[in-house]
Order: C-alpha cells, then sequence, then structure tokens
C-alpha cells in the first residue's frame, strides 16, 4: 500500500471533533485585563508581567547607553600606530 495514501486517513483523524476540548478563557482573561483597577494594562497580568516589563525596560536602557558609547567612541579621534 502506498504510504502517501494513508495521509489524508490520519490528518482527518488529528482534527476530528473526537479530540480533546479546551476551555475557552478568552473571557476570563478579558475580565482581567478590562477592569478599572488603576493598573496599567502591562502589569495587570501579576507578577510576571512586572518582571517581564522591569526587564525589558533595563535591557532597552542598558542597550540605548551602549549604543551611544559606542558612537561616541566611533566619533572621537585614535592615535595611528
Amino acid at each position: 500500500m502506498n504510504p502517501l495514501l494513508k495521509f489524508p486517513v490520519l490528518a482527518r483523524r488529528a482534527f476530528s471533533s473526537s479530540a480533546r476540548q479546551l476551555k475557552n478563557r478568552v473571557p476570563e482573561a478579558q475580565k482581567i485585563f478590562q477592569e478599572d483597577n488603576g493598573l496599567p494594562v502591562h502589569v495587570k497580568g501579576g507578577t510576571v508581567d512586572v518582571m517581564m516589563y522591569r526587564f525589558t525596560m533595563a535591557l532597552t536602557i542598558g542597550g540605548t547607553f551602549y549604543s551611544m558609547y559606542w558612537l561616541l567612541y566611533a566619533a572621537m579621534p585614535h592615535k595611528k600606530a
């Protein structure tokens, strides 16, 4: 039997309606993020969101200063050997 003929059967089985149904958690997330509690949206997700935000800001500021340092270094005259 040709192995290519089995592929459509396997594909139908993988996407059939008998597969495990996942619970839709979008409405729960919408309630959390749309709640008016005075927090900015980037920290409403909890401690992990705050840590990711702070890490991103530190990386951005550090990268900016690093780029400025090398730009200044490249702009200065260097002694010829």
